[in-house]
């Protein structure tokens, strides 16, 4: 029997996505699902919920719920970490809005710059001990990482376990599905996409028309400008934005390098010293809010859990039920965007930074696949961040308050040496529950 293990199962979305998507699956129908949170509570919520939707699908799951992380391993064979640690949106106002106070002007501040460097000391070394367990427990397992920041938590953990099977996964690809059969002029299934780069710093390097072969980029180009000043994200209410918001860095991107951004929302903006200048901080407030309300209200929505368990919606929320479907049944589906180590697949990059980039699935695991001729200028880009991960990595397993700093020099965010000090101790005394591990 295939066991797979949800850590964070208590999430507002994941768990109950994840859950569903299983329900769905005919490859998965008599699989154990072993659900495990460290906050009871919730943990509780998600585990009676899914009972509650299990025979609205006929699935023969057996459903497992436990608060110990030790016993919810023993014989996994999959494992998929959903976590973040304390108080996910008071910590993410200080990792925003404290660097800002320095002068250092970043966005968002959730994967990169200044508050994505805080965020990952924070959360990177849990998941390490999720990962030592795994070592010692079920070594064989796939484990898949969904938390953010997660270029810098997959660098920490292949570094310090190069071995593990572990694999970041991110929705953001999931925008291309969305987006480019209006600017394609056809259906999804009618696309070949390949794109790749950094998470939540990815690029569209090719999108062709199966059917005839032809590249869709010059269609893409002619409707852009009408597409994109008139989008409104409406995928879900908390997405929902005002036409053509969000998207300053995004278009800026696109005008200046000749590619379209993976992701649509500012977030791109957090790797780039002039991303704050051309961001639209009305809409990022917006996003910011909506979500925030959305994440702290969940649990309370009984119309939020019910869309999860719908029979007959057949669509996966998560893509990584079809990967572990094709892991099973050696399918070698292609995978639009995966995050691993970068073994020669970007030449732009140092061969230890975790790159994300399309990958064959099969028995045999996860194959990432070379993207040729990676564009030199928006390489550049890239490579301005492979110090700053490199560091955070360093400072997280040698437990290292100076490779902390080091780390902020080398963000193209910081350009001041006194403010990265005096925010380094700051950051620490307003997080020290979390941060006292630095020394």
């Amino acid at each position: 029997m295939v066991k797979i293990v949800l850590i964070g199962a208590g999430s507002s979305q994941f768990g109950l996505g994840t859950v569903s998507d299983i329900f769905k699956s005919n490859v998965l129908k008599d699989c154990n699902i072993t659900l495990h949170d460290i906050n009871h509570k919730a943990l509780e919520k998600t585990r009676s919920t899914a009972e509650k939707y299990k025979k609205d699908f006929n699935a023969n799951c057996t459903i497992e719920a436990t608060t110990n992380r030790k016993e919810a391993l023993k014989n996994a064979d999959y494992c998929l970490i959903s976590i973040e640690v304390g108080n996910r949106f008071e910590l993410w106002d200080q990792d925003w809005k404290i660097p800002l106070q320095y002068g250092f002007k970043q966005i968002y501040g959730e994967n990169g710059g200044p508050g994505g460097l805080f965020h990952s000391l924070r959360i990177t070394p849990a998941i390490i001990e999720i990962c030592d367990d795994i070592n010692e427990i079920c070594p064989d397992a796939f484990v898949f990482n969904y938390s953010n920041p997660m270029q810098r938590i997959c660098h920490a953990v292949t570094t310090k376990f190069p071995k593990m099977k572990f694999i970041g996964l991110c929705h953001e690809i999931a925008s291309m599905e969305r987006q480019l059969p209006s600017l394609m002029e056809t259906e999804f299934e009618n696309i070949e996409i390949k794109a790749g780069g950094l998470n939540h710093f990815s690029i569209l390097l090719e999108a062709k028309y199966k059917d005839t072969n032809e590249d869709g980029y010059p269609k893409i180009r002619d409707n852009f400008d009408n597409y994109y000043s008139n989008l409104v994200n409406e995928h879900d209410d908390y997405h929902r934005s005002k036409p053509g918001g969000e998207r300053g860095v995004f278009y800026e991107l696109y005008k200046t390098y000749g590619y379209l951004p993976i992701t649509t929302d500012s977030h791109l903006g957090e790797y780039l010293q002039w991303g704050y200048s051309v961001a639209d901080h009305d809409a990022i407030s917006h996003f910011y809010n909506r979500y925030k309300d959305h994440c702290l209200s969940f649990h309370s929505d009984k119309v939020s859990k019910e869309h999860f368990f719908d029979p007959s919606d057949n669509t996966n929320r998560e893509r990584i039920i079809p990967i572990i479907e094709s892991i099973i049944q050696d399918k070698n589906m292609v995978e639009d965007a995966v995050n691993i180590p970068n073994d020669n697949f970007i030449d732009s990059l140092p061969k230890d930074i975790v790159v994300e980039v399309p990958a064959v699935i099969n028995k045999d695991g996860i194959h990432g696949q070379r993207l040729e001729n990676y564009p030199s200028n928006f390489g550049s880009l890239l490579n301005n961040q492979a110090s700053t991960i490199q560091l955070t990595t360093e400072a997280i397993l040698n437990k290292s308050k100076h490779s902390v700093y080091l780390a902020l020099l080398a963000d193209p965010i910081v350009d001041n040496t006194n403010s990265a000090e005096k925010l380094v101790d700051t950051m620490i005394e307003f997080q020290k529950d979390y941060l006292s591990y630095l020394n």
